[in-house]
């Protein structure tokens, strides 16, 4: 996948507002890491993530995606009339139908002929739908598109903490961890045809996706019968497994991706990886050669903010200038599938 007039306008977020630190869910557990003999501070040495953040209960997804959208869009200067599609792009959606989107373009004043309609691939929602935007650009057919996304890490932890105590088995617990990483937030990129601004900045230089669907059983997360006429909430994930064979399908992406954007190694100035945790942090950057200063990393103090994670840490890195005017800039994306996607920005 190659762009030539795509670009990153802005970007919008909205950070959630309740601080769950990892030592607050672990004494939730207490009864479960005495039967298993756990010392406190596991979570946080396991993961490396001291702290995540949750909405309030019963909080709006289209609330906070709206608030994200408004923002990316103020920083433009642009208002919903301009957009040409608008896609939701969360893993977490308010309903079956209609699609949250049409509730965020309802708030922003979308109608006509822009397309409306959500978008769902586990983690990479958000980068898949910036490359359905980015080709709509591309082709002509629009001049802007809004990205939004907004997840919720709450009811999913509370139902699974409940689990862990209910059957206390280290079974259980392995594959209940990742659950514990969740954090909350909501983020917006808006793409355009850079005929707003004509600023030249965050060209988006293309792409490359690869997929090993043959791993879709290993995170798994839905709702299943209760077994008394209702349903609830379940997740589980074969942590090990998803980085395992999620870091061979990224040297795998790796390896097609720097060809098709036309850099080498070198040429990297800046890598943004999704926030999964420490561990796959490492793994994934030891592997393809990645010094760790290159990186920029959010785990530490929101989570795993599923799809709102690799594009929220973009975005604090751009306002915090971590990344700066003309650097190469790559976004590694690894989801549940699993597929794999990396985009390439000049920014």
């Amino acid at each position: 996948m190659k762009y030539s007039k795509v670009f990153i306008e802005s970007f919008g977020y909205e950070l959630a507002p309740v601080v769950v630190t990892s030592a607050e869910l672990e004494a939730r557990l207490e009864p479960l890491y005495k039967t298993l003999h756990f010392a406190p501070g596991q979570l946080q040495a396991l993961t490396g993530i001291r702290e995540r953040r949750w909405w309030e209960p019963g909080f709006p997804l289209s609330k906070g995606a709206l608030a994200a959208a408004r923002k990316a869009l103020t920083a433009a200067g642009l208002s919903g009339a301009d957009l040409g599609a608008l896609l939701y792009t969360g893993v977490c959606r308010e309903q079956f139908e209609p699609a949250t989107a049409c509730r965020v373009a309802a708030g922003l004043g979308i109608s006509g002929q822009a397309a409306v309609y959500d978008l769902s691939n586990a983690c990479l929602g958000v980068l898949n739908g910036i490359l359905e935007v980015a080709n709509r650009i591309e082709l002509g057919q629009i001049r802007a598109g809004l990205v939004v996304s907004c997840e919720s890490a709450r009811d999913i932890n509370d139902i699974m903490i409940q689990k862990m105590l209910t059957d206390r088995g280290m079974e259980n617990f392995a594959s209940s961890l990742a659950t514990l990483t969740g954090g909350s937030g909501a983020v917006a990129v808006l793409l355009t045809d850079g005929s707003f601004s004509n600023s030249g900045r965050r060209r988006l230089r293309g792409g490359v996706a690869l997929t090993a669907p043959e791993h879709h059983n290993l995170c798994l997360w839905g709702i299943q019968p209760d077994g008394h006429g209702g349903f609830i909430q379940s997740m589980s994930t074969d942590a090990v497994s998803v980085m395992n064979f999620g870091v061979e399908l990224g040297v795998k992406t790796w390896a097609q991706f720097l060809p098709e954007v036309g850099w080498k190694d070198s040429d990297v100035d800046r890598v943004v990886c999704h926030q999964v945790g420490s561990a796959h942090q490492s793994a994934i950057l030891k592997t393809l050669g990645i010094p760790l200063q290159k990186d920029f990393t959010t785990y530490e103090f929101l989570g795993n903010m599923g799809t709102v994670s690799l594009p929220l840490t973009a975005a604090l890195a751009d306002e915090r200038d971590v990344i700066y005017e003309g650097d190469r800039v790559a976004m590694l994306g690894i989801g549940s599938g699993l597929n794999c996607l990396m985009l390439g920005v000049d920014w």
